[in-house]
C-alpha cells in the first residue's frame, strides 16, 4: 500500500500561507457582495417561510415550491435553521438543504422538481388565463413562429405562407438552395 503524502510533504509553508490569505479574501469579498439570511421563519397565517436578508430584503417563499416541503407539516416547516453563515436554510426533521442564492435565483429543487413545477403552472386555469386565450382568438390564434436566421428558407416559408403566395416560397427556396443558400 503506498504512503500517502502529509501536507507539509504536498505544500510549502510559504504556499500554505499564500492560499490561506487569499481564500480569506474571496470569503471577505463574499461576505460582503452576497446575500446572506439573518433570519428565517415559518408565516403559518400567510403559509409561507419568510427570509429576512443582510440586505434589508424580506423574501417570502410557499412551500409547495420547495422540493422536499411541499406536503410538510406546519410544525416542521417552523424548525427552519439558518447556517452560521447565513448562506443556506436547513430543516432536520425534513432532511432539506436550500442554498440562499439558489432560492433567490429560483431555484428550488432538482431538474426534474423544477420541471414539474413549471407543468404545474402551466395548467393552471384562470378567469384571466381564460380571457387572454379567448382575446388571442378574436385576434387571429398563435401567430406563427418566425425562423430567426433571415434569408432562410424557413423564414421565407413562413413570411410567404402568411400572405398565401406558396407557390413563390417554393421558386423562392429552389432558387436559394441553388445558389447554396
Amino acid at each position: 500500500m503506498a504512503k500517502m503524502k502529509t501536507t507539509e510533504e504536498l505544500y510549502s509553508q510559504e504556499e500554505l500561507q499564500k492560499q490561506f490569505t487569499e481564500a480569506t479574501r474571496r470569503a471577505a469579498e463574499a461576505d460582503r457582495v452576497e446575500p446572506r439570511a439573518v433570519r428565517a421563519v415559518y408565516d403559518k397565517k400567510a403559509a409561507r417561510i419568510v427570509v429576512e436578508l443582510n440586505t434589508g430584503v424580506v423574501v417570502s417563499i410557499p412551500p409547495g415550491l420547495l422540493q422536499g416541503l411541499a406536503k410538510a407539516s406546519p410544525h416542521d416547516l417552523g424548525k427552519i435553521v439558518v447556517s452560521p453563515q447565513g448562506t443556506a436554510l436547513h430543516w432536520i426533521t425534513l432532511d432539506a438543504d436550500f442554498s440562499v442564492f439558489g432560492l433567490l435565483a429560483g431555484v428550488f429543487g432538482t431538474r426534474a422538481w423544477m420541471a414539474e413545477v413549471g407543468r404545474k403552472g402551466g395548467r393552471v386555469i384562470s378567469e384571466a388565463k381564460s380571457a387572454a386565450s379567448r382575446a388571442n382568438g378574436h385576434k387571429g390564434g398563435r401567430p406563427p413562429k418566425v425562423a430567426r436566421a433571415t434569408g432562410s428558407s424557413a423564414t421565407v416559408r413562413n413570411r410567404n405562407a402568411r400572405s398565401g403566395t406558396k407557390k413563390k416560397a417554393a421558386t423562392l427556396r429552389s432558387g436559394m438552395l441553388a445558389h447554396g443558400v
